[in-house]
């Protein structure tokens, strides 16, 4: 998967040219893609190949937690850059300080 490049994206987030908005709409997106990664995740592990050798309720959890800490992981390195995206879009919205 290939990152989507603009020039406002380049220089990572856009946290630096607003203030506390922008700090709150960047937390925030954040927040959102690793929501949306944790469904994505969670969606995938209920398909099911048969009984494999390790199963159970304690094999479930772990993969549960596995899969949240991967997500926050993602989220907060940017990996699928949806919360660049989520904050370049909503960011219009926000007046400019000044």
């Amino acid at each position: 998967m290939t990152a989507i490049s603009s020039p406002s994206l380049s220089t990572g987030s856009l946290v630096s040219a607003q203030g506390d908005d922008r700090r709150k709409l960047a937390a925030a997106a954040q927040q959102f893609e690793a929501i949306f990664v944790r469904q994505m995740l969670a969606s995938a592990r209920q398909t099911s190949f048969g009984d494999g050798l390790f199963g159970g309720q304690a094999m479930d959890t772990f993969r549960t937690m596995q899969d949240e800490n991967f997500a926050d992981i993602a989220a907060k390195s940017g990996s699928f850059g949806l919360a660049t995206q989520i904050e370049a879009q909503l960011s219009r919205f926000i007046e400019p300080e000044g």
